[in-house]
This record gives structure tokens, sequence and C-alpha cells, in this order.
């Protein structure tokens, strides 16, 4: 009988929250996490964009002020990754989520890793607590949050769940676009860097930079290209690139 109460008692718990952060159509990925030594270190705010978009969410970064209408801020849901204290030799992470009045409206489950190798470690442990983001069945519902305040949230930590783990399926051709001064630069999955891009005068239109290559990266048809010459011809690369 307690076991039945219980699974109803965590079934209205999600429902609880997932009906809160439903009311949220945009999230923000700051490009540096307070535990981090510079912008994107171990590659952890690219991963949390990644997992984001991944279980339904429009997300941007910080920096990305071409998309973020700051008259409208309170659309925005700010997601933020932290290491909580404790536990010797396990690192831990935890995702929460706040809104334009510094209201967390969601904390996730502790992410934990026992990997030696801290770049493993850390990815590990965000994949975890993702799952109770995953979760969420996240669902923006249309709720029309006004400019200078959002509807009040309901403040919930998400209640224990089976975390089942399974290996990340990687496009092994999948670049990464990590912002710069002026533009990005693009890492694969190991990661290394492959190429730099610099913004231009015209939209989805950059001068690019290899170790070997200088040309241009541009959007057409919806998919990314890199064109530059080579012995006189003009070469055309097609780039899979995740924003």
């Amino acid at each position: 009988m307690k076991k039945y109460i219980y699974l109803l008692f965590l079934l209205f718990s999600f429902a609880g929250f997932a009906q809160s952060i439903n009311d949220y159509p945009y999230v923000i990925v700051p490009t540096k996490f307070d535990f981090q030594k510079k912008e994107n270190d171990y590659r952890l705010n690219t991963l949390t964009k990644f997992n984001l978009e991944n279980y339904g969410f429009t997300a941007f970064y910080s920096n990305d002020d071409a998309n973020i209408n700051y008259n409208e801020r309170c659309k925005y849901l700010k997601v933020d990754v932290k290491e909580p204290g404790g536990g010797f030799l396990i690192t831990k992470l935890e995702i929460t989520f706040t809104d334009c009045n510094n209201k967390v409206v969601f904390t996730s489950e502790v992410g934990k890793s026992k990997e030696k190798d801290r770049k493993k470690a850390y990815t590990e442990a965000l994949n975890e607590a993702f799952e109770s983001v995953k979760a969420l069945n996240y669902k923006y519902n249309g709720t029309q949050l006004a400019s200078t305040g959002a509807t009040k949230p309901v403040v919930a930590t998400a209640q224990p769940v089976e975390v089942i783990k399974h290996d990340v399926i990687v496009n092994p051709n999948q670049l990464f676009a990590q912002p710069i001064a002026n533009g990005f630069q693009l890492v694969d999955t190991t990661p290394k860097l492959i190429l730099k891009m610099f913004k231009t005068s015209q939209a989805d239109y950059y001068t690019a930079v290899s170790d070997t290559k200088n040309g241009v990266v541009f959007k057409k048809n919806n998919e990314w290209f890199f064109e530059y010459y080579e012995n006189d011809k003009l070469v055309s690369e097609k780039l899979d690139i995740k924003f």
C-alpha cells in the first residue's frame, strides 16, 4: 500500500513542476558556469545546450544577443550547472532552472561519477543529472508571460527516479560551435579545434581559417558549407555544425 502511495506522490510531484517549467518557451545557457575556469571548460556548456535541445527546449547561449529579447526576459529560464559539496573522489553536478526573478523553478537530481579522468567524470555526471530533466517531458504550453514578471512558479526538487544509463551515440563528423570574440570556433568530439569562423556584415556568412586553409563558411538551404581554394580549384565541404 505504501508503495502505491509513494508512486502516486511521485506522479503528482512531476506533474506539478512539469507544469511550471512548461510555461517558459526559452532557456538561456551561460557560456561559463561558476565552477569553470574558462568558457565551455570540458565542453560542459555545449553538452548542456545539446541535451536541452534534445529534450525539446529552445536554448540560447547567454551571449546570443541576436536571439534573446531582453524586453521579454521573463519568457526565459536561466539554466545553471553547479557542483554541490560533499563526496570524496566523486564528481557531482546539479542542474537548476531559475526565472527572471531569480526564483528556482526546478532542481535536478545530483549526477555523480567516480571516473578519475576529469572530462569523462564531468560528462558522466552531467548526463546523469539530465535524466531527471528528461523525465519532465518538457513541452511549451503556450502560456503568455508578462515582460515585467512571470507567473508564480511551483518550486520543486525532483523526486528520486531510477536512472537508466545508456551509451550516447555521437556523430563522428559532428562539429560543435563554441562562442569566441567576433564569431565561433568549431571543435570535433575529441574535442579538437577544426576551424575558426569570424562574423561579417552578412547573416550566416563567416570568414574562416584552419591550420591549413582560408575560406568562408556560409548557410545555404539550411545547410552549412566551408569553401576554399586548393591548387587554384574551388573546394566546397559540407559541415555538420551544432550551435
